[in-house]
């Protein structure tokens, strides 16, 4: 979200933009604790699958990361998360897509998975800054995830600690380019808000705790 850019953006040095194509990409650079600088690349996926997975690859095409970082907001599915917690994508799975099929493409796998490191960096920041989390499973699809009926079929289908409309699809293609990723989600609802509520919340709570976990994790590196 610009939200989140903006936030992180406050933590840089030496901030410029540049626009391509859809994108608007904030660039500048992070002193961490240990005097190492960090270069750091920040953008807004946009919503669904798609545009996340063309915004990644992009990224990839024209930056080279070293390393992924998605952060956002996700509906709750976990009876023993609240609202502004955080889950880390331990796995991601796929709602809506037969991955009996789609898996016989590269990287040929199911399912996908947070790099193991990014998560352990990320609990640490966590802990630091006292946010209650844990490393879990998302679920991604291009349908928003309202009422009662639909969590239930969700929990059911996926096993999923939260669920959003992005995070599978990020994994997906740093998977294909042997990039670690780390997907990081705040809980703005409990998955039973409809849209037409949802969309009216204000989002800056959610944003500021996702660009803080970002920048302490720069911070450390």
């Amino acid at each position: 979200m610009d939200e989140e850019v903006a936030h992180l953006a406050q933590s840089l040095d030496d901030v410029f933009t540049s626009e391509d194509v859809s994108l608007k990409i904030t660039h500048g650079t992070y002193t961490a604790r240990s005097g190492n600088t960090i270069k750091v690349c920040a953008t807004v996926a946009g919503m669904g699958m798609v545009n996340a997975a063309a915004t990644t690859q992009y990224l990839v095409d024209e930056i080279r990361p070293d390393v992924i970082i998605f952060s956002g907001i996700a509906g709750n599915l976990n009876p023993a998360l609240h609202i502004n917690d955080v889950v880390l994508g331990k796995t991601l799975r796929y709602l809506d897509s037969d991955m009996h099929l789609i898996a016989q493409s590269a990287p040929f796998t199911e399912e996908y998975h947070s790099d193991d490191a990014l998560i352990e960096h990320a609990h640490q920041a966590l802990e630091r800054l006292g946010i209650t989390h844990i490393a879990g499973t998302i679920a991604t699809g291009n349908t928003f995830v309202e009422g009662d009926e639909k969590t239930a079929q969700v929990k059911a289908l996926t096993q999923a600690d939260a669920v959003e409309m992005e995070g599978a699809a990020v994994a997906h293609v740093a998977a294909r380019c042997g990039i670690p990723v780390l997907i990081i989600r705040a809980l703005s609802d409990n998955a039973d808000t409809e849209y037409e509520t949802f969309h009216t919340f204000d989002i800056s709570e959610y944003a500021d705790t996702a660009a803080k976990i970002v920048a302490e994790m720069l911070a450390a590196w």
